[in-house]
């Protein structure tokens, strides 16, 4: 090749990558193409929650979700009972028909309502073996606590689960104050009771009637999510739970994601899936140290999905948290926030499957640019507004953005591709017009 002919063939090679960057149109993996997400959640909906953490968020302007036993709220319409015929032929029959796998759901189903003291923690004893797997420990457990009722051994008295008496105080109305300022709430069930042992029609009434309470109360975008009690992914549970709710915290099927709950110790930067949704939950032993390297993995990575589960706060709740380690905790995750995503639990759920399930493509016209953005799924639901990084020419250095009546002016950035905006927008609404402005 002659040294006439070589300037010519490196202008036009970077005349044709710059015409193909141009154009270029990706959706981030984040919202405002950040580096990761965080959704900070609340579980049991105990009342030091509201006294004491919400305002600390409130003040940090960061958002949350709540998930609520909506069985003791004051106004509620579903409350805890048993669905199946009269406890006492239960209790008689137990006489005589040891536990079994023909009878342990309606056993363990009633077993909260025989009207005794003590005996919700047999129940739990019995339910926790059998999530483990240990189901004859858990008939024998189960085969005890209704010897002990037919024996008189048990005071007769209405027991409340520790998780439902640590809500008293919380109000339908001011959920509907809290949901106003933008906070996330969502069904912890009914009663908090362990689904994996009932049988189904109580199962259902627990799923549905929780559903359908904060239907009537909040509206239909609150029941996107919903976190089963005591975070078991239990087979028969999620058999029954998951069709129930679009996103389980518990679980969620997407192919393209992996996750790591709370009790796993897998470490998230091993994955190779696109995203990984990985749980931790801050203990009343848990150093703000190790608290605080869960964000900078998260930060480490473009991959990671925090999700933090909070229980009790200020004494009130399970494994509760001073107020102060949560404010230091969330001052530390705010600092951050301009490369952390930091959102509701659907939100980012929502954000994520939209993103997998949409095309985007971009036309060149005499004047700038159409973009065109479509997702599959029903945009009734899935509504969150996605981030595009459309790359433009140099000379644009101002660019006006326009999708129906909405407009932006936004600055373009540089990266080592070439010049570039990021705008948010609604898909499978009108085109998306770029120009210089």
């Amino acid at each position: 090749m002659n040294n006439v002919c070589l300037p010519f063939l490196l202008f036009s090679i970077f005349l044709f990558s710059y015409n193909i960057v141009n154009g270029q149109t990706e959706i981030t993996k984040w919202q405002d193409g950040k580096t990761g997400a965080v959704s900070i959640t609340y579980d049991d909906g105990s009342i030091n929650q509201f006294r004491y953490a919400l305002p600390i968020m409130r003040r940090l302007k960061l958002p949350a979700t709540f998930y609520i036993i909506t069985g003791a709220i004051p106004g509620s319409k579903y409350k805890g009972k048993f669905i199946g015929r009269p406890v006492t032929e239960i209790i008689a029959e137990t006489e005589t028909v040891p536990t079994n796998a023909d009878n342990y759901f309606e056993r363990a189903s009633a077993a909260k309502y025989l009207g005794y003291k003590s005996a919700n923690a047999y129940y739990d004893s019995s339910a926790i073996l059998y999530e483990h797997e240990k189901e004859a420990d858990a008939y024998k457990v189960m085969d005890s606590l209704y010897s002990k009722v037919r024996n008189g051994s048990f005071k007769k008295q209405i027991e409340l689960s520790n998780e439902v008496a640590q809500e008293n105080g919380l109000t339908w109305d001011s959920i509907k104050k809290y949901a106003s300022e933008g906070y996330e709430f969502a069904s912890h069930t009914i009663t908090h009771a362990h689904m994996a042992v009932l049988d189904t029609t109580n199962m259902l009434y627990e799923l549905d009637k929780s559903k359908e309470e904060i239907r009537n109360h909040l509206g239909e975008k609150y029941t996107f999510t919903a976190e089963i009690p005591f975070g078991i992914e239990h087979p028969r549970a999620m058999k029954y739970s998951l069709p129930v709710y679009p996103a389980l915290r518990n679980m969620m099927t997407d192919p393209y994601m992996q996750e790591i709950n709370r009790g796993y110790k897998t470490e998230p930067g091993s994955s190779d899936k696109e995203y990984v949704q990985w749980q931790r939950g801050p203990l009343s032993k848990t150093p703000l140290s190790l608290m605080q390297s869960w964000a900078d993995t998260t930060l480490a990575h473009d991959n990671i999905w925090l999700v933090l589960v909070f229980h009790g706060v200020d004494g009130i709740g399970w494994e509760a948290l001073p107020h102060e380690l949560l404010d230091t905790y969330f001052q530390y995750i705010k600092k951050h926030e301009d490369r952390l995503w930091i959102a509701a639990f659907s939100d980012v759920a929502k954000y994520m499957r939209e993103r997998m399930h949409a095309s985007v493509n971009t036309d060149k016209t005499r004047n700038g640019m159409v973009v065109h953005l479509q997702h599959s799924l029903d945009t009734n639901t899935y509504n969150i507004p996605l981030t595009l990084k459309t790359y433009v020419p140099k000379e644009w250095k101002k660019v006006e953005v326009k999708q129906d009546n909405h407009q932006q002016q936004l600055q373009s950035q540089k990266d080592a591709r070439g010049n570039y905006i990021l705008y948010r927008v609604t898909s499978n609404k009108g085109a998306i017009v770029l120009t210089p402005s």
